[in-house]
Parts: C-alpha cells; sequence; structure tokens
C-alpha cells in the first residue's frame, strides 16, 4: 500500500474542546485548533507542561469525548462515540486482584464485540494467543500468577498485552512507565518497540519523558500549556531499528535538548503571557 498518498489514519480537523456549555460561552477551551494528520502504522509521541491537555487529546482520539468544534476522522470514519479499534494502557496497570494475569489480559476479548458473542466458544483459542502475547514480553512462567504476585514492570507488560489483545489498529499510552525505575523503563521501551515494528499498529503515546518519546516515536509533538494546543512538530529521523545504545549518541541528546528547550520556552512564555511558538508546516 502507497502510505505516501494514503489518506491519514488519524485525521484532526481545526478541534477545539471545552468542557461544558458554560465554558464554551466563556470561550474557555481546554485544547485549541488542534490539525494533526498521522500516517497508518505511525508512532507519534506527545509532550508538554503538566496540564497542557494531552489526556484531554487522547479521549478526543478514543471517542471518550466530543468536540466543540471541529471533526476528526479515525481510520477513514467520523469518530461519534468510543471507539473498538483501539487499546489503552496508563501509568496505573489497574489490573483486576483476583483474576490471574492470563483471565486480566482476556477481560477485552470477553466484554468487546465481535469477541465477546464467541467468547465461551473460542475460550481455548483466545487463551492460546494471551499466553503467546504474555511469552512475548517476557511473562513466561507468570501467565497464572495473580497480580499481587508479579512487580510493578511486570504488572505493566501484563497491561500492554491486555490493550493489544484484540488486535486493535491503534494503541494509546497514557504515561505508561512514568512510576517505573530506570531500568525497567528501558526494558519496556525495547518490548513496545518490538511489538510495534512486529504489528504496526497505530501509536500514540503520551509521556513526560523526553528520552522515551524520542527513542520510541517517529514523530514528537510538543503542547502547549492550557489551552493545549501543537506548537511544535518535531520528526525523528534517527534510523529503525533502534537499540538502547543510540541514547547515549550525540545525535539522540540534541534532539531531546532542542525539545526540551521548546518546553522551557513555553513555560516561560506561559508565565509572562506571551504567545506559543506556532507550528512549521
Amino acid at each position: 500500500m502507497d502510505t505516501q498518498n494514503a489518506p491519514p489514519f488519524v485525521d484532526f480537523q481545526d478541534v477545539w474542546l471545552a468542557y461544558n456549555e458554560q465554558l464554551l460561552r466563556e470561550n474557555h477551551f481546554a485544547v485549541e485548533a488542534i490539525d494533526l494528520q498521522v500516517k497508518k502504522g505511525e508512532f507519534i509521541a506527545i509532550v508538554g507542561p503538566s496540564g497542557c491537555g494531552k489526556s484531554t487529546f487522547m479521549k478526543l482520539t478514543t471517542g471518550l469525548r466530543m468536540p466543540s468544534m471541529g471533526r476528526i476522522r479515525i481510520d477513514g470514519q467520523p469518530v461519534t462515540g468510543p471507539l473498538k479499534i483501539s487499546g489503552m494502557a496508563f501509568q496505573a496497570p489497574s489490573l483486576l486482584p483476583w483474576r490471574t494475569t492470563v483471565d486480566n489480559v482476556l477481560l477485552p476479548l470477553e466484554i468487546v464485540e465481535p469477541y465477546r458473542s464467541t467468547f465461551k466458544a473460542k475460550k481455548k483459542e483466545y487463551e492460546e494467543r494471551a499466553r503467546r502475547l504474555l511469552q512475548k514480553v517476557g511473562l513466561a512462567g507468570y501467565e497464572d500468577k495473580f497480580p499481587w504476585q508479579l512487580s510493578g514492570g511486570m504488572q505493566q507488560r501484563a497491561s500492554i498485552c491486555r490493550a493489544l489483545i484484540h488486535e486493535p489498529k491503534m494503541l494509546l499510552l497514557d504515561e505508561p512507565f512514568g512510576a517505573l525505575d530506570a531500568f525497567t523503563r528501558e526494558e519496556l521501551w525495547c518490548i513496545l518497540r518490538d511489538l510495534w515494528t512486529e504489528q504496526r499498529f497505530n501509536v500514540i503515546l503520551v509521556t513526560h519523558d523526553l528520552r522515551e518519546s524520542v527513542f520510541l516515536a517517529d514523530t514528537v509533538y510538543v503542547m502547549s500549556k492550557s489551552p493545549g494546543r501543537f506548537v511544535v512538530k518535531r520528526e525523528i529521523e534517527l534510523p529503525r531499528p533502534r537499540e538502547l545504545e543510540v541514547t547515549y549518541t550525540k545525535e539522540f541528546s540534541d534532539i531531546v535538548h532542542e525539545l526540551r528547550g521548546h518546553i522551557g520556552a513555553i513555560r516561560q512564555g506561559a508565565a509572562a503571557g506571551a504567545p506559543a511558538v506556532p507550528l512549521p508546516q
């Protein structure tokens, strides 16, 4: 398929969101003027100061919130409600403590169609799929353990498996590795990189970790302080596959410092009431 001329997989056209009617009347927006086109299979990361609207953007992308103005299309379809083609993982793994790891991973198949109606008949097949996925992320031998028997990093691996079990076209990750130690975080970067390389689903990663964004993403977007808007688009041209050694190179550090500079300027600009930098076309 010619991805250059293909329609974008994620397409935001002048999207604004106010959280209620009164805020809309007062022109008080959580995010404003979002124009974003993401190619099929692209991995993007969104960074920015706290409270800039990154999580609001995620809710718009999954159809959990409808825009006040503008339009959103995902995979060629207008977003009118919660999407079934996406999987999500958050900073807290939120595994159900009374279910084993494999049963936690199977949960979406029990509640999302078309799997729900065939779950009982195909449970053995689905369980095999869950076990294969858990083995891929290094959880072989832990499939039948309970969440309290797993470390934080293991729980987050299981959470990513749960987000991918129904083979979504898009994976949304909201600070998924933020609570983990540096070594565990880097291990999970590599696991996510390998899963994405193999399956090429779209990924939208929200993170505070600039190194994480540069290591994983094709493109990094910087959001301004609230009302959030994209003010910088930085394509990451480091060759793939990327190994952790790349994070110690000058090319890598230069990109991280450049992004840090943009966020610093946004913080100072917001404090001084200055307008944000325009997004380069």
